[in-house]
C-alpha cells in the first residue's frame, strides 16, 4: 500500500494525517494542533512537529511511504517552501517545508516533500475524486478563516509562477467597502471573521461564526444579511474568475461556507445575478464532496498523483 503524509495548515489549526492511494484518510492517523493569529515560526514550527509525529506513528506495517504534501494558506513560495499566511502576520516566511522534514522519521527522509495552497488541494482532491469530477477547468476555493483557491485544468494543478495561481481571495471586488478604507478583496469581505465583524459594525451583539450561524438558524436580520453579503462577494469575484479561466466547476469548502445550509446556492444565485454573459454564469458550483478531508487528500495528491 503507498500512502503520503499529508499536512494542512490554515488560520486556526494544522493538521496532519497518512492518506493512501485510494484518496483514503487512514483510521487513526489524522491529527490537529491549534495555530491562531498570535502564532508566530517557533510555536507553528512546534504544531507541525505535533501534528506529523502523532500522524506518522500511525503507519500500517508493510506500507511504502512516497513522501509528504503540504496544503497551505497563502501567500506561498513553492520554490522556496516557505508560507506568509495573511491570518497569521507572524508566520511571514515561515519554512513548512523544512518543519515539515525536520519532524518525519528517519525513513521517510528520501521522498519528497511539496507544497501547495490549501485551495489548490481541494481543487485537485475534488478534481479527481469529488465534487469536481468530469471538469475540465476546476476552481477549488477555500471559504473560512480567510480565502484561498486553486485551479485544475485537465486534471493537472496550475503552479502559477511562485505556486500562488488561483489565489482567489486575493481578487479585488467593486461595490464593497473593507476595514480601514482597504481595498475591498474578496477576503477582506468575505471571510468568516470579516463577515463577523461586519455584522457588528451593523449593530449585532455577537462574536463568532459559530453565532453568525446560529443567528442565521433563528431568523437574525443582521446574522443574515453578513451571510448574503459574503455570499455576494464570492458570486462578484466568480464572475471574474470566469472570464479570465471559462470554468467549468467551483468547488468550494472551508467553515464558513457551512455557515448556512445554502450558503453556497447563495453564492451561485449572487453569480448568476452579476454575470453580464451566460458563459460567466455556465460553472457549476458546488460544496466540496470530500467534505473537511478535502484539503488533506488534495494535499497527498501532489505526492501520490504523479
Amino acid at each position: 500500500m503507498d500512502v503520503a503524509l499529508a499536512v494542512d495548515l490554515g488560520g486556526t489549526k494544522v493538521e496532519a494525517a497518512l492518506v493512501d492511494a485510494s484518496g483514503t484518510v487512514l483510521p487513526g492517523s489524522r491529527s490537529r494542533a491549534a495555530t491562531g493569529a498570535e502564532a508566530d515560526a517557533a510555536g507553528l514550527r512546534a504544531a507541525v512537529a505535533e501534528v506529523v509525529t502523532r500522524a506518522t506513528a500511525a503507519l500500517p506495517g508493510g506500507a511504502t511511504v512516497r513522501g509528504a504534501g503540504i496544503g497551505s494558506a497563502g501567500p506561498v513560495d513553492a520554490d522556496a517552501g516557505t508560507i506568509s499566511p495573511l491570518n497569521l502576520p507572524g508566520a511571514a516566511r515561515f519554512d513548512i517545508v523544512d518543519a515539515v522534514r525536520a519532524a518525519l522519521p528517519t525513513a521517510w527522509t528520501d521522498g519528497p516533500v511539496r507544497l501547495a495552497l490549501d485551495g489548490q488541494c481541494i481543487a485537485l482532491s475534488e478534481t479527481r475524486r469529488g465534487a469536481g469530477r468530469g471538469g475540465r477547468v476546476v476552481l477549488g476555493m477555500v471559504v473560512s478563516t480567510g480565502i484561498g483557491g486553486g485551479v485544475v485544468i485537465d486534471g493537472r494543478p496550475v503552479r502559477g509562477a511562485s505556486g500562488n495561481a488561483g489565489h482567489i481571495g486575493q481578487v479585488a471586488v467593486a461595490g464593497f467597502t473593507a476595514e480601514g478604507g482597504l481595498a475591498a478583496t474578496v477576503e477582506r469581505v468575505a471571510s468568516g471573521p470579516n463577515a463577523v465583524r461586519w455584522a457588528r459594525d451593523q449593530g449585532w451583539s455577537g462574536d463568532t461564526g459559530e453565532e453568525l450561524a446560529r443567528g442565521c438558524a433563528t431568523g437574525d436580520a443582521l446574522a443574515i444579511a453578513a451571510v448574503e453579503r459574503s455570499a455576494a462577494a464570492v458570486g462578484a469575484a466568480l464572475v471574474s474568475a470566469a472570464a479570465l479561466l471559462d470554468l467549468d466547476v467551483v468547488v468550494i469548502g472551508g467553515g464558513f461556507s457551512r455557515v448556512t445550509d445554502d450558503y453556497v446556492a447563495r453564492v451561485a444565485a449572487a453569480r448568476d445575478a452579476a454575470a453580464p454573459f451566460p458563459f460567466l454564469a455556465r460553472a457549476r458550483i458546488v460544496p466540496a464532496a470530500l467534505g473537511d478531508e478535502s484539503p488533506l487528500v488534495g494535499a497527498a495528491e501532489l505526492v501520490l498523483g504523479d
